[in-house]
């Protein structure tokens, strides 16, 4: 019998080889190109069929596949921010078989992700926290006494956070042995990759060039003066030829930037850095969507993909039958602005998500995107209304848990008039729980001066933007979900609702359901079947206090709906009030429980949760069978 092997039993590609990092790090670096080839191709077939992020991972195959061939992973630290661009990580990862589950219902997880793979060291979904993990987690092998090296991949984006640098200031302080790699794919500095910028950074990261210049500061130690020049000569040679000045006064050891798409010069780099003392920075520069040319020439439509054929090169669009709540809040941002000149629209880097892209071309001067950077967008929104300006704040509701502070210290305590529009209110869907939109309701209801409106179709979010638009007295905020809206026509004008007034939609027997968002169809509908009174109640805070009195007076059972988390919501404040007013009625609350939501698509999430009609009215039935 034949010792050799059949060609069914031969790995037909690299990849059919590779399970774990260790695998990888046991082919030569002359078989790494083609093993980048082969990710790029299996992500591209993968993404296309599963729907995902794809953009981000294509720019990222040549960097991904250096850092494990360098690092022993999973004992050395990878820290990924915010994860768009860790689908080759999970490629190489042990997870290739699976990733046609991705950011599905019970499927891998949409970024990295610490229960799902000892290679995921820092669950992530908001950007720029990778150098503070990272930063913490070399301390600690640092205290441990280990030989782990750490490393933090961030893009150019994630740094621009007010976050991203604090950890670095700490870094360069504290000065552990730690790599941030910046990510860029800015195609402003793109010219600065080529032969010299290289040569340089194999030069700059060499054993050789470090050896001579912390030798050369030693011996200079004792001539302050001297040394004083060498260290700025060096500075300004190195703020000559390379973007790093900032870094290094930072206190990190700036390398680049040099090409990402160069697997060998990057393993050559890496292994230059690996030993470094202290913190050191390598500047990356890659491209979205590299190898797939529609990808490469439209990064920000190839971002988040849907199911698509790569032969084509066009991704597949349906006309909505109706319009989104962003198209909806950005229809209305363009009439508001052509009307109020004062109007300041704000956004920390999300236009296309917002619906603002029309609005940032027609009125780009009342138009501003101040990068990932939400602390600073709700402050700066405060001192524009203190100049007397009209800022609106467009924010996703998860995103603005990162300001929080700002809209307690420096908008709501100051009262002043900031309208928040907030995005993805509710449930998300596939980017699962660092998205969902559950806990705006509670975080803001708790802040005085609040005013929190929930519309329940799209021609009451536009009227409770014009409503919050002209409130002077305060902050205001309209919460309103991802997808579509139900379809209800505009009113010809804008209407402004009475400041915590809600309205009665049916009256009914025995039960009372108060709505709060965009349910109300399938309220309605559950309403039909129970006979109950359905109250639209519109306003989270202030409440309708009036009209909750008239419903307790007049029923046995009183339920409230939310799309967002029960604990501390707008039901809550339901409660408070009765128990306030001594009243004793049956209260019912339905709404998100008290767990981080994982990821599925929102039908399938609210089905799970008995918050889609059939749900609801179960939920409700169930109680009325206790009564």
């Amino acid at each position: 019998m034949s010792s050799t092997r059949s060609h069914s039993d031969a790995p037909i590609t690299l990849l059919d080889s590779i399970n774990t990092p260790a695998d990888v790090r046991l082919l030569s670096e002359r078989q790494l190109p083609q093993l980048c080839g082969e990710v790029r191709e299996f992500l591209l077939k993968s993404v296309s069929q599963s729907s995902g992020h794809l953009a981000s991972g294509l720019g990222t195959v040549e960097l991904t596949v250096a850092l494990h061939y360098v690092y022993a992973t999973p004992y050395d630290q990878l820290v990924w921010d915010v994860g768009h661009q860790a689908y080759p990580h999970k490629i190489l990862t042990g997870r290739k078989d699976a990733m046609h589950t991705i950011r599905q219902k019970n499927g891998l997880h949409p970024f990295p992700w610490r229960p799902e793979s000892e290679y995921d060291t820092l669950s992530v979904g908001h950007s720029s926290t990778s150098i503070s993990a990272a930063l913490g987690m070399a301390i600690a092998a640092q205290r441990n006494k280990t030989q782990q090296k750490v490393v933090a991949v961030i893009g150019d984006g994630a740094i621009t956070a007010g976050m991203a640098f604090e950890a670095m200031n700490h870094a360069g302080d504290i000065k552990p042995d730690m790599l941030v790699i910046l990510n860029d794919n800015e195609m402003s500095i793109s010219e600065n990759v080529g032969a010299l910028n290289n040569h340089l950074a194999r030069l700059l990261s060499s054993n050789f060039y470090t050896s001579i210049r912390e030798g050369g500061k030693r011996l200079l130690q004792g001539m302050p003066s001297i040394s004083n020049l060498a260290s700025r000569a060096e500075e300004h040679m190195k703020g000559i030829v390379t973007p790093g000045t900032i870094f290094e006064e930072l206190g990190f050891n700036y390398i680049g930037p040099i090409d990402g798409h160069d697997v060998n010069l990057l393993v050559q780099t890496l292994r230059n850095m690996r030993n470094l003392k202290g913190p050191q920075f390598l500047h990356v520069v890659t491209r979205k969507g590299k190898g797939y040319e529609p990808a490469e020439k439209d990064p920000i439509g190839y971002h988040g993909v849907p199911k698509f054929d790569p032969a084509t090169t066009s991704l597949p669009t349906a006309a909505p039958k109706t319009p989104s709540y962003s198209q909806v809040f950005g229809d209305w941002l363009c009439e508001m602005a052509a009307k109020d000149s004062k109007l300041m629209a704000v956004t920390p880097a999300m236009r296309e998500g917002s619906g603002m892209v029309e609005f940032s071309q027609k009125f780009p001067d009342q138009y501003f995107d101040v990068a990932i950077a939400e602390q600073h967008a709700v402050t700066f929104g405060a001192g524009l209304a203190i100049g007397g300006f009209h800022p609106v704040v467009a924010i996703y509701s998860t995103f603005l848990q990162r300001g929080y502070d700002q809209l307690i210290h420096d908008v709501a305590l100051q009262e002043l008039p900031v309208l928040f529009a907030i995005d993805r209110a509710g449930i998300v869907g596939a980017d699962g729980p660092t998205h969902q939109g559950a806990f705006d309701i509670s975080y803001m209801r708790c802040i005085p001066n609040m005013v929190i409106m929930t519309p329940s179709d799209e021609n009451e979010c536009r009227n409770m933007l014009y409503t919050g638009h002209l409130y002077q007295a305060g902050p205001a905020a309209v919460r309103y979900p991802r997808g579509n809206g139900v379809g209800m026509p505009y009113d010809a004008e804008m209407q402004q609702i009475p400041i915590g007034k809600g309205r009665l939609m049916r009256e009914g027997q025995r039960i009372a359901i108060l709505n709060f968002g965009t349910w109300l169809v399938d309220v309605l509908n559950c309403a039909e079947t129970l006979d109950a009174t359905v109250a639209d109640m519109r306003f989270v805070k202030p409440l309708d206090h009036e009209l909750i009195e008239q419903l307790a007076d007049r029923h046995e059972l009183l339920v409230t709906l939310e799309e967002g988390a029960i604990a501390g919501g707008a039901g809550s404040a339901v409660s408070e009030y009765l128990a306030e007013q001594g009243r004793t009625i049956q209260v019912l609350h339905l709404g998100l429980p008290d767990v981080f939501i994982k990821h599925g698509t929102q039908d399938e999430i609210r089905a799970e949760l008995e918050l889609d009609r059939a749900g609801i009215l179960a939920q409700i039935q169930r109680r009325i069978a206790q009564m």
